[in-house]
């Protein structure tokens, strides 16, 4: 499989001398950036953020934010993922994903309960889409179970479904897939790992 590609390098950037400075760099990525945004060559951005469960990685489309993945999962393997899935134009480019970073930090200081950032769903499909667009509507502090949201998503009898969906949820976090439970009252799986899913829940009890 062909790792993400990126437009083509300014020629300030291709031949950066070996005493370039870290900043000078950082710099002229920013711009390469810029660049490409404006120049409509950047169909993903991503940055990273680090979070009370971990180091996350941010991805978005012009559309809105297309995924949010846990360091458990393989940032490079996401990566690639999305360059075979969305767009080989995959870039870094922290400035698209700052109203969600600085929106998860807010959550994850307690002050944040809802997300109003845009979100690219385009990896769902299906019913499983159906389930996404449901959990939203599980509150903060609440939990729900398989049972219920297969019903909320018009299939009563698809607990295992609702389980995928919430398994393979491409934005967890900003949609709530935690707050999904076993009727027994079991967490289940989560796709960030049971410790993070306990986290998650333990934070929105206080």
């Amino acid at each position: 499989m062909m790792p993400p590609t990126t437009p083509d390098l300014p020629a300030d950037l291709a031949h950066l001398s070996p005493t370039v400075s870290e900043r000078q760099l950082s710099d002229l990525h920013a711009r390469f950036a810029r660049d490409a945004q404006q120049r409509g060559l950047l169909d993903v951005a991503y940055r990273t953020l680090d979070s009370a469960v971990g180091p996350l990685l941010l991805a978005a489309t012009e559309r809105g934010v297309v995924r949010v993945a846990f360091a458990s999962e393989g940032f490079d393997g996401v990566l690639s993922d999305l360059a075979d899935r969305v767009s080989a134009r995959v870039l870094a480019a922290p400035s698209r994903l700052d109203a969600t970073a600085s929106q998860l930090e807010e959550y994850f200081a307690g002050r944040r309960r809802r997300f109003d950032v845009p979100l690219d769903l385009s990896l769902a499909t299906g019913f499983r889409r159906r389930v996404l667009e449901q959990l939203p509507m599980i509150d903060y502090g609440r939990t729900a179970s398989y049972a219920e949201v297969a019903r909320a998503a018009g299939s009563e009898r698809a607990m295992r479904a609702v389980g995928s969906a919430c398994a393979t949820n491409p934005v967890p976090l900003l949609v709530p897939c935690h707050r999904v439970v076993r009727s027994d009252g079991a967490l289940g799986g989560y796709r960030g790992g049971l410790p993070a899913k306990k986290a998650l829940l333990a934070l929105e009890r206080t």
